[in-house]
């Protein structure tokens, strides 16, 4: 069900005190602002300058001048946000702002013991996201989309806008006379999630009023059966063994053998096959009825190979 912006965060009870990580573009202007209101002196914000435009700088100055306002502690942190070979500009970005959070509260404010961050992600971003899974040919982790709490480092992040379109977000913004920084790279179509949102968006709006509570109803149904799948592969890796043996292994039906392979690759090497990856390793095992044969496969940035009678990974 769709959600205004105070309805979310009506329901929205994250441990205190609680860090906002703060773009300075609407979304995250609104989620600040609503969480100061809501929790005076209980919220610090955060601010991640890429470097990546002659913007970034109008909105750092945005962000001060937000917070200065607002009474709430701000910190920012620079980051080196250049996509390394093979990486795209979006990834980069992100992994260089998880960074920056999982180092910034215990730096900046170690008498706070902040454990909770809020991100300012919308139903809109939730679609974009769906939507880009859904053309990468993505799984169940994929199409599971973006949740809305999950654990990283002994952080709890938390998406309480995940139910709130965009719109409504700047709507509650001009209402309440309050102004942001629109990112210019946003009317970049080169970029996938761009082009979603200024060409799918308005014909799913048009075609599908509701589409935005039925994706996150999908989002939800894989994201369950996702879970379920990862406790199966938790009891099978576990009857398999560390590292995993190939008799093992061979005695479940392939479904079973591809699940706890990325169970295996995800949680203990943080790698993943592609699909053609992990049909071929699939192949191979059938193929290992004898200790003779060789299996050397390359997988993520490494390989898997045959160590006697089981499998294990090494990085390339």
């Amino acid at each position: 069900m769709s959600q205004s912006l105070p309805e979310a965060l009506a329901s929205f009870q994250p441990g205190l005190p609680l860090l906002v990580a703060l773009s300075g573009g609407a979304d995250s202007t609104a989620l600040l602002l609503a969480c100061a209101e809501k929790w005076p002196g209980q919220v610090r914000a955060m601010h991640v300058h890429h470097g990546l435009q002659v913007a970034a700088d109008r909105f750092q100055r945005h962000c001060e001048a937000f917070c200065d306002r607002l009474g709430v502690p701000l910190a920012i942190r620079q980051v080196d946000a250049r996509a390394a070979r093979g990486e795209s500009p979006e990834d980069a970005a992100r992994r260089a702002r998880y960074e920056a959070f999982d180092a910034i509260p215990s730096a900046e404010w170690p008498q706070d013991a902040i454990n909770n961050i809020a991100l300012a992600q919308h139903a809109d971003d939730q679609v974009e996201t769906i939507l880009l899974a859904l053309s990468r040919g993505a799984g169940l982790p994929g199409l599971a989309a973006m949740p809305a709490r999950w654990l990283r480092h002994g952080l709890i992040y938390h998406r309480p806008l995940l139910a709130v379109a965009g719109a409504d977000i700047r709507g509650w913004l001009r209402a309440r006379g309050e102004s942001w920084v629109e990112d210019p790279s946003n009317a970049d179509e080169t970029f996938a999630r761009n082009r979603i949102r200024a060409r799918l968006t308005p014909a799913l709006e048009a075609t599908f009023p509701r589409f935005r509570e039925t994706f996150a109803r999908s989002a939800a149904h894989a994201a369950q059966a996702q879970s379920l799948l990862s406790e199966l592969a938790a009891q099978d890796l576990a009857a398999i063994g560390l590292p995993p043996k190939i008799a093992a292994l061979r005695a479940l039906t392939r479904p079973r053998q591809a699940n706890v392979l990325r169970h295996w690759l995800r949680q203990s090497h943080g790698t993943s096959a592609s699909t053609a990856q992990l049909d071929e390793l699939l192949d191979q095992l059938s193929a290992c009825t004898t200790r003779g044969h060789r299996l050397h496969l390359k997988i993520g940035h490494g390989f898997v190979r045959r160590f006697g009678d089981a499998i294990d990974w090494h990085k390339d």
